[in-house]
Parts: structure tokens; C-alpha cells; sequence
């Protein structure tokens, strides 16, 4: 899926493609689902700014990021270039069958977000403290804040921002929050992937959005998307939906 946006080639990944000679079956996991065996067969170019996966449950877009982000050298649990916290080894085999195609001179620093794993990279930064600054006190501060401050403290200067439903831990204000960060990580020239459910986090302004579902990958306008019809009908009728759990 081509990018057909502004002509810029220095930002961190400008294209995810298949590794020749992979080992992924077509037929089964993570290839079967559409929007993996799309980007495995045509490619997903990637452009300069914002791009979010929008989509259900199972639809694949946290497999995509994930496995972007390891391909780029990122740990797939969660942290900067240079961590390797690790537990248990749970990432599907994705990120060794894809490569990336990098921008000329582009920086190679980068972030992974990823909501379900970062307790964890909180601890590992306390059992090895970086030669700079203090870290802010994560383990000390609520789920939602430690999540913005990572955003202040790690995704800095042009590098590239992979994040995994980083609106999990946040309220309606905070996920607001989390748009103005990213605006300032872009005006910093850096280069961001993130999946999400959020309709909030998806109406950034400038944000390229990529629907994920059985179609595969298909590009989108915000007011086009499923969880936007979803979230204005449910918000208009709450009962319309609701009832039908009261049924089952």
C-alpha cells in the first residue's frame, strides 16, 4: 500500500516489506490473518508524521506494530534501541520475516510502547539506571501519567515511535493528552506507528489512519471509520446496544 503523501525520504522507515525466503505459511499464524498476508504481499509504505491501525480485536494491527517494531531492533516487550528487558518470550515470528527499507541518514533511535508490558520496563530501568539524568519515578506515579511521562522522556528528536493501544491506561483528558505529545514528537521530525481502539486518539489532526479488519489494510477517513459509527450510535443510544446483552 503505497504512501502518496509529502515526498520526504530522511524519516526512520519508509517502507515494511517481506524478507526473501521467510518462513511464514501462508496458511497459518500470523500470515492467515488479512493484514498480515497483505503486508506480506504488497508491501506498506510508511510516510513521514502519524500513522494509526485502527481495528477490532484479533484484527492484527498489534501483531503489525509489534512485529515492525522488532524488525527496526526494538525489544518486542517494550522499551528504546538500547534495552533488552525481556521475560517471556511471547511475539509471533512476524519480525524476522520482514525488513525494513530505512531513509537516507535517518536516526536510528526509536521507542516501543506497549501497554500490557511496560511495569515491567519500569523495573528494568530501576535495575539498570542510565549514566544521565534520573528517570522520573514510574512505578510511583498512576498507569496513565507514567505513560505520558515515558512519551516526554523517550520519544525525543527524529527517531521512530512504535505504540501498542496506549490508550489503554488513560482517561478522556489524558488520551488528549497523549495527541498534544504526539504533536510536539512530530514537530520534532519524528516518525510514529501506533495501533489503537480509540476514536479520540484517531482524530489527531494530520494522522494518517489505516482501518485493519478482514479486508486487510484499507485506508481511511476518521469519520468513515467502524469504532466512530460505533461510538456515535452507542453514545446516542446506549439501550440500542445494550439490550441485546440483557437478551443473551
Amino acid at each position: 500500500m503505497p504512501w502518496r503523501g509529502e515526498d520526504i525520504t530522511r524519516h526512520p522507515v519508509r517502507r515494511v516489506e517481506a524478507r526473501r525466503g521467510h518462513e511464514l505459511a501462508p496458511r497459518g499464524y500470523p500470515a492467515s490473518i488479512p493484514a498480515v498476508a497483505q503486508v506480506l504481499a504488497e508491501g506498506l509504505d510508511l510516510g513521514p508524521g502519524v500513522t494509526f491501525l485502527v481495528g477490532e480485536n484479533g484484527s492484527g494491527k498489534s501483531t503489525l506494530v509489534e512485529a515492525v517494531a522488532t524488525a527496526y531492533g526494538l525489544s518486542p516487550e517494550g522499551g528504546s534501541t538500547h534495552s533488552r528487558h525481556s521475560t517471556r518470550a511471547t511475539e509471533s515470528p512476524l519480525g524476522d520475516a520482514l525488513q525494513l527499507v530505512r531513509g537516507a541518514g535517518a536516526s536510528r533511535w526509536g521507542f516501543f510502547l506497549r501497554a500490557e508490558t511496560m511495569h515491567g520496563w519500569y523495573s528494568y530501568l530501576e535495575d539498570h539506571p542510565a549514566g544521565r539524568d534520573p528517570d522520573p519515578a514510574f512505578h510511583e506515579m498512576s498507569h496513565g501519567e507514567s505513560f505520558l511521562a515515558v512519551l516526554e522522556s523517550r520519544f525525543t528528536g527524529p527517531g521512530f515511535f512504535c505504540l501498542d493501544e496506549p490508550e489503554a491506561a488513560l482517561s478522556f483528558s489524558s488520551t488528549l493528552g497523549l495527541v498534544a505529545a504526539l504533536q510536539r514528537v512530530v514537530a520534532r521530525r519524528g516518525q510514529v506507528l501506533c495501533a489503537t481502539h480509540s476514536p479520540v486518539l484517531a482524530a489527531m489532526p494530520g494522522a494518517r489512519i489505516l482501518e485493519v479488519g478482514p479486508w486487510g489494510l484499507r485506508e481511511s477517513a476518521w469519520e468513515d471509520l467502524e469504532v466512530v459509527d460505533h461510538w456515535r450510535r452507542y453514545l446516542a443510544e446506549p439501550w440500542a446496544y445494550l439490550r441485546h446483552l440483557e437478551d443473551d
